[in-house]
């Protein structure tokens, strides 16, 4: 009777081992499936993950350059590009680069910067290299009291 409830005890922990199933090609088609379903959704997640923009190729322009920004007395009125002029925009004035050329700008002080476009001439002073938008120039300013900072200018080549 002993051997009869070892024997008994035995087969039944197979059977709880191996799952209860009688052959093993099922199982291995089973699993064969779960792979398959699995590399599917796997599949299926990595597409519709989006990529990072690139990040930008930059030249160096100028740096250790002083930059102000326009006065709002300046809203609303025609640039020299013939753009009109709205200093919530994120644009700038240069004495020298094309009108349209995007431009890094970077405080030299606390290394934020901001894109900007330039629409416009200015700043006519010899000290001055570029003037922003007040909304640009507060985006990066370390002070906001300040008039001016020293930043670095950065062209932004076009994306072939």
């Amino acid at each position: 009777m002993k051997n009869k409830i070892i024997v008994f005890s035995v087969s039944l922990l197979l059977l709880i081992i191996t799952g209860f199933t009688t052959g093993s090609t099922e199982t291995a088609s089973k699993t064969k499936k779960i792979e398959k379903i699995t590399a599917i959704k796997v599949a299926d997640t990595t597409e519709t993950v989006e990529a990072k923009p690139a990040e930008p190729k930059l030249t160096l322009y100028k740096q250790n350059v002083l930059a102000t920004y326009y006065a709002d007395k300046f809203n609303g009125r025609k640039t020299t590009s013939g753009e009109r002029f709205h200093n919530k925009k994120y644009t700038a004035a240069h004495m020298k680069l094309p009108f349209g050329t995007m431009v890094r700008v970077t405080n030299e002080v606390n290394g934020k910067y901001v894109d900007v476009k330039v629409n416009d001439r200015g700043p006519y002073s010899k000290k001055l290299e570029i003037d922003l938008t007040k909304t640009a120039f507060m985006e990066i300013a370390s002070k906001k009291g300040c008039g001016s900072f020293k930043v670095k200018m950065e062209i932004i080549e076009p994306a072939e």
